[in-house]
């Protein structure tokens, strides 16, 4: 890292503002970065900063609770559109004046963000690489000899180089993931309608989603719950509930087995993946081999069929009355269209639909993925040689990913032993972004890098998810209901979120309730009603929408019941209660401290 090179980490920035740092001061130190990296490819518009000094100047007074992205500087993929600014999607014959800010842009600059510029990208958003460009190709961070990834190239290497504090990208086929690897930084590649794509040049229209680079997950996520919101103008918005961090005590992780686990010859990829499991395995996650053929299966698709049609829709003007402005390899791809029918296209679909029911016996029974973000590494060379090849192996455990409507998270683990950066993405069905962000956290903790070209560590994202939302209830799960053990799923089913083990006050006993054919414990409290009669019980804590409490109260069967459970720090919460004739004649194993002690100790007497 270069004296030069600022820490423009969200929590650095807002502690020099507090104590009476300039915006401006910032400002200065981001472009002498942009002059120092010396990088033509990294931007197609720059702001002028007076521009962006003067937008500083006229911000609120600093309230970091009201405006939590005050005086943070940002940058846009050049697929979406900033007031003032060109949108070129990196195509000057197509490039027009956006007149109003995305959706997503306004969003930020409402909280107090500021945009320095618009970034280099794939033409169209096709690719993977980020050498499809008529502009300078932006630079690796890390080696300018690897190609910088795309789409969304020029925005991850803004942020590994130091000069935003994140970037928006786009991801269709893994343009939010893949150039995060490959610059060594964070890219978080949201559940598909959590941002607006109001204001964005799609690539598909269906599987398009706005994604998001920073240098560390704290920096990430605030940015993403800046962003999202349900927005009525662009029909497919979805209006989900506001991102909530999700932390599991043992999330059961799937990874690919040895059959499929694929990095075209690179052995030490291969190794460093198998690392980064070890230490998965290390944080206390529970791993398990899935075979994903079928997911391999769903990503042929993305090439192979409707979806390409699907990119033709979204430029189809300028291939019919302009080829020749298309980049050729962009050109070929989105060619391939007029090869397919509409009963093509809708057998795409049927096929697609048949692929999913094949994933969903893997996906019911864990609760997220572990991939390789990228299977190997390619050279600029390599993509002067064979433009397709390399591309579409950088997207073998990103492709299928849109098309099965899951959310994902790309992050740094430890480097491989070449010393090219390492990293792992986490997958999760719709919805489920908290969960990733809160166990890519640990994964970024553990792993203890410098991201990017050797900038300073990123703070730590504060995982304090103890609490439930305004709209949520506070629920204790006893038993089987606990994360990894069989009833689990009728939580998560309905979209509730654990936050993490608890206590109750020393006024309960615990029994193993008679029957099955799931084993199941009974809380009960004291008779006498008196703290002394009792003993603490392990619990653990799930925040359940209200609106789904009655759906899960009503699939509660006798003698269990829901009812106030009083915790150890002097709470109180809903949670799983049995009436006191049930448990004559049961087993109390109170002495067990909780159903996960009473699970280990029957384990550890079992016979071999």
């Amino acid at each position: 890292m270069t004296s030069l090179t600022p820490d423009l980490g969200i929590k650095t920035l807002h502690e020099g503002y507090a104590n009476g740092a300039s915006p401006a001061r910032m400002i200065d130190a981001v472009y002498a970065r942009i002059e120092e990296v010396g990088d033509p490819g990294i931007f197609i518009t720059l702001r002028d900063k007076a521009d962006v000094v003067a937008e500083a100047a006229a911000l609120p007074a600093f309230d970091p609770v009201a405006y939590p992205l005050w005086g943070i500087p940002f940058a846009s993929k050049d697929n979406i559109d900033v007031a003032g600014l060109p949108t070129t999607a990196a195509c000057p014959a197509f490039a027009y004046d956006a007149t109003e800010d995305a959706f997503v842009i306004a969003r930020l600059r409402a909280a107090g963000a500021l945009v320095i510029g618009k970034t280099n990208l794939d033409q169209f958003a096709t690719g993977l690489v980020g050498v499809r460009s008529p502009y300078d190709i932006p630079r690796n961070a890390i080696d300018p000899d690897i190609v910088p990834g795309g789409s969304s190239s020029g925005s991850a290497v803004a942020v590994a180089q130091g000069i935003v504090t994140f970037a928006l990208g786009t991801d269709t086929a893994g343009s939010g993931r893949v150039p995060a690897a490959l610059n060594n930084i964070v890219g978080i590649k949201p559940t598909l309608g959590l941002l607006s794509a109001s204001g964005m040049v799609p690539a598909c229209r269906t599987l398009d989603t706005i994604s998001i680079f920073a240098t560390g997950i704290a920096d990430g996520w605030q940015a993403l719950t800046v962003a999202s919101g349900h927005d009525p103008a662009d029909s497919y918005s979805r209006p989900l509930p506001a991102p909530a961090l999700d932390m599991p005590p043992v999330p059961v992780i799937g990874v690919p087995d040895a059959a499929s686990r694929e990095f075209f010859g690179d052995t030490v990829q291969e190794a460093a993946f198998a690392a980064a499991l070890d230490r998965l395995a290390a944080l206390g996650a529970q791993i398990v081999e899935v075979d994903l053929a079928p997911f391999y299966a769903v990503a042929e698709m993305l090439y192979s069929g409707a979806w390409v049609a699907e990119r033709m829709a979204a430029i189809e003007e300028l291939m019919r009355t302009n080829p020749d402005a298309v980049h050729p390899v962009t050109r070929q791809i989105v060619g391939a269209a007029d090869d397919l029918s509409a009963a093509d296209a809708f057998r795409g679909i049927y096929r697609l639909m048949d692929l999913k029911r094949a994933t969903e016996p893997t996906l019911n029974r864990i609760d997220m993925m572990s991939v390789p973000t990228i299977p190997t590494f390619y050279s600029r060379a390599d993509l002067d040689a064979d433009p397709i090849g390399p591309n579409s192996r950088l997207g073998t455990y990103t492709n299928f990913v849109n098309l099965l409507d899951m959310c994902g998270l790309a992050v740094p683990t430890a480097p491989r032993s070449d010393g090219r950066p390492g990293s792992v993405t986490l997958l999760a069905p719709a919805g489920k972004d908290g969960l990733l962000a809160s166990w890519a956290a640990a994964i970024e903790t553990d792993a203890a890098i410098s991201p990017g070209a050797g900038l300073s560590r990123p703070a730590p994202l504060v995982t304090d998810a103890t609490s439930p939302g305004p709209e949520e209830m506070l629920v204790a799960a006893v038993g089987a209901h606990m994360s990894g053990l069989p009833l689990n799923h009728e939580l998560t089913d309905l979209g509730a979120r654990c936050l993490g083990p608890a206590r109750t006050e020393a006024a309960y006993r615990l029994f193993r309730l008679p029957g099955g054919p799931v084993p199941k414990p009974g809380l009960l409290r004291d008779p006498d009603g008196t703290p002394d009669g009792g003993t603490e019980i392990e619990v653990e804590l799930w925040a359940l929408d209200r609106a789904a409490m009655g759906r899960f109260m009503a699939g509660i069967p006798s003698p269990l019941s829901i009812g106030t459970i009083g915790l150890a720090d002097g709470r109180s919460c809903k949670g799983f209660l049995v009436e006191a004739a049930a448990v004559q004649g049961a087993e109390d194993i109170s002495a067990h401290g909780g159903w996960r002690g009473f699970l280990a100790a029957q384990q550890a007497t079992a016979p071999a």
